[in-house]
C-alpha cells in the first residue's frame, strides 16, 4: 500500500502540471472510477453512489462507451462527470505518440456520439475532439492514462490540444490480487484527505473487493461530515 503512496509523491513532483488533488479546504473527496462502463458492475456503483447522495467522475474506455451505450447514458442521466481512459486501455510508455494520441480520439469520437444524444440531460465534462477538424467550442476534457502510465510528450500533446489530466492522490488496490479488501479499506481511510481524487474501477477484475469496500468508504466519511464530488 506504501508503494502507491509513493508513485503518487513521485509522479506529483515529476509532473506538477497534472491534477494529483483538488485544492480543497472544505469536507470534499473526489471519487474515480476507472475501466467502465461494465454491465455486471457500473450500474451496482450507481446505485450506491446513489444512496449516499454523492456524485463522481467515470474514466471510461472508449470501447465500452460503444460496446454498452446504455451503461454510460445512465451515468450521464444520474448527473456524474465522465473522462477519457483511452480506447482500449492502452500503455503510454509501450505506445508511440501517433498511435497514443490516435487512441485517445477514436474514444472522444464515441463518447461525442453518446454525449449529443437529444434525450441526454447529463451534465458533461468530456466531448469530441476530431484530430482532422477543427476543435468545437467545448468544456474541459478530462482524461486519465491508464496504469498511470503516460509520457512527457503525451502529456504536453495532450495537454495542447485542451486536456486535463487527472491522476489521483489516493489508489485503493482494489485491482490488486496481491491485496485484501481490507487492505483496501485501509488504505483509503488512512490517507485521504480534503481534495483528495480516489480512485476505484468498475471492472470485473476489481469488482469484489470494490464491492466491499465502497459502502464503508462513502459511510465512513459521510458520518465525517464529507462530501464526494465529481471532478
Amino acid at each position: 500500500m506504501a508503494y502507491f503512496k509513493k508513485i503518487s509523491t513521485l509522479g506529483k513532483l515529476l509532473f506538477p502540471s497534472l491534477f494529483w488533488k483538488m485544492p480543497s479546504k472544505q469536507k470534499i473527496l473526489y471519487l474515480t472510477f476507472d475501466d467502465g462502463p461494465n454491465p455486471e458492475i457500473t450500474p451496482w456503483v450507481l446505485t450506491i453512489l446513489n444512496e449516499f447522495k454523492a456524485k463522481a467522475t467515470f474514466f471510461c474506455v472508449g470501447e465500452n462507451v460503444a460496446n454498452h451505450p446504455d451503461i454510460f447514458q445512465q451515468i450521464l442521466t444520474e448527473g456524474h462527470h465522465i473522462g477519457n481512459h483511452t480506447y482500449n486501455h492502452i500503455k503510454g510508455w509501450k505506445t508511440s505518440e501517433k498511435d497514443y494520441l490516435e487512441n485517445v480520439y477514436l474514444t472522444e469520437e464515441v463518447i461525442q456520439k453518446n454525449v449529443n444524444k437529444p434525450d441526454n440531460p447529463g451534465e458533461i465534462r468530456s466531448s469530441g475532439l476530431n484530430p482532422h477538424s477543427e476543435p468545437k467550442t467545448q468544456p474541459s476534457k478530462l482524461f486519465r492514462p491508464p496504469y498511470g502510465k503516460i509520457l512527457p510528450g503525451q502529456i504536453k500533446k495532450l495537454q495542447k490540444l485542451g486536456y486535463e489530466i487527472v491522476m489521483w492522490d489516493v489508489i485503493s488496490g482494489d485491482f490488486d490480487a496481491k491485496l485484501s479488501a481490507e487492505d483496501c479499506y485501509k488504505n483509503v481511510i488512512k490517507n485521504c484527505s480534503s481534495g483528495s481524487i480516489v480512485v476505484f474501477h468498475d471492472s470485473i477484475k476489481a469488482a469484489k473487493k470494490m464491492k466491499e469496500v465502497l459502502p464503508g468508504v462513502l459511510k465512513y466519511y459521510q458520518e465525517k461530515g464529507f462530501e464526494f464530488k465529481a471532478v
